[in-house]
């Protein structure tokens, strides 16, 4: 599995995205949110890839996620946490 490449999700910045994260074990799940993306880069310790909406809040997506995207669309399944972040074009 190849880790999450920031430069082919660039395409999404200043895009306006619906954002849901899912969970596979059943937990609480959160709303789904419509977010315009300002930024896309490694975190510091290039474990996650962080999605800004502003330059302070952000979404963070572990480099190790199971991924699958389209042009309009970017999924990342993390296995660990068993949670999976769905980004779709609005």
């Amino acid at each position: 599995m190849e880790p999450i490449n920031v430069d082919d999700l660039q395409r999404f910045v200043g895009a306006t995205m619906e954002i849901a994260i899912e969970d596979k074990q059943g937990g609480d799940q959160a709303p789904v949110v419509k977010k315009i993306i300002k930024k896309i880069q490694y975190c510091p310790d290039h474990t996650h890839v962080r999605f800004y909406f502003d330059t302070m809040y952000f979404l963070a997506v572990p480099l190790n996620s199971k991924v699958n995207q389209t042009e309009v669309m970017f999924s990342a399944s993390d296995l660990e946490s068993g949670l999976t972040y769905t980004f779709q074009k609005v």
